[in-house]
């Protein structure tokens, strides 16, 4: 019997440990969080983009290095939440008043 010897190309491999990182970090996630998505919500990016906007347009200082023609606080907002450096907490709350604040480094940024 004659073994079958498959190469799979860079490429292949790429994806193939892209995936299992992924996996991992998706079940870690899960592991963490029992109220909601493991994913950021639509409406909690929202509110989490206009409420750092508002505190940069207000002074508060930026946490990421400014390209040229980046001078809109919600474009610098957006951008620090794609980079994951900010230090904010979301509380997820249930209808019989039980919670659980999530740091938003546990969650998922894409879908």
């Amino acid at each position: 019997m004659e073994k079958l010897i498959i190469h799979a190309t860079f490429k292949q491999q790429y994806k193939m440990v892209y995936s299992n990182i992924k996996r991992k970090k998706y079940e870690e996630a899960k592991k963490r969080i029992k109220i909601g998505s493991i994913f950021v919500t639509r409406y909690e990016r929202a509110r989490i983009i206009g409420a750092r906007a508002l505190q940069v347009s207000l002074g508060a200082p930026i946490l990421i290095p400014l390209k040229n023609v980046e001078l809109d606080a919600i474009s610098i907002a957006e951008r620090e939440l794609e980079e994951g450096i900010l230090p904010l907490t979301i509380r997820r709350t249930l209808p019989s008043g039980e919670y659980q604040d999530v740091p938003l480094s546990w969650l998922i940024l894409e879908k």
